[in-house]
């Protein structure tokens, strides 16, 4: 069982996540089209990240609700003008802040709380990995879609380069 007051800070504390997760990206020159945005609305993009995680943390690993929610991440940060590239390692900079709070603030308090957290790193990395492999399907899709309908793109030329058979489907 996964400590209740985690679950309640992943929450309830979004923002302060969210704020740490904008600094990591302030200070990731790589990441030129999310610098580009406003502390408010990095920290905006980022809050959501955290009560799904709790609540996956809570009750398990939902498959639907993790597809769901980076699926329409990946076809936001696509039609937004997000290099995928970007988009995957502002996830790893999401997951790095948790990890980082899970053996910081969270395991100084006992050695128990220390060996919860070794054991939450892995559902941690679990959640973002899976969350990785839908945000990119979700970014693959709106590229699909944009490429055959605003630029006219053949579907055999484009099945040609996506060879992904899991277009459109739920899969989750």
């Amino acid at each position: 069982m996964v400590d209740q007051v985690l679950i309640d800070t992943l929450s309830l504390n979004s923002r302060d996540f969210a704020l740490r997760w904008k600094n990591l990206i302030r200070k990731a020159p790589q990441l030129k089209q999310y610098n580009q945005l406003s502390d408010a609305a990095l920290i905006e993009a980022d809050a959501p990240f955290y009560p799904l995680l709790a609540r996956v943390l809570d009750r398990g690993l939902d498959r639907s609700l993790i597809g769901d929610f980076f699926v329409k991440l990946g076809k936001i940060r696509m039609l937004n003008g997000f290099p995928i590239s970007e988009v995957i390692y502002a996830v790893n900079l999401a997951q790095q802040v948790v990890i980082e709070y899970l053996m910081t603030d969270f395991a100084l308090d006992s050695s128990i709380k220390m060996y919860q957290a070794m054991g939450l790193i892995t559902k941690v990395a679990e959640f973002f990995l899976l969350g990785s492999f839908y945000l990119t399907k979700g970014f693959l899709e709106a590229t699909y879609t944009s490429m055959n309908n605003s630029d006219k793109i053949s579907e055999e030329l484009l099945k040609k380069y996506f060879k992904d058979d899991f277009f459109f489907k739920q899969d989750f």
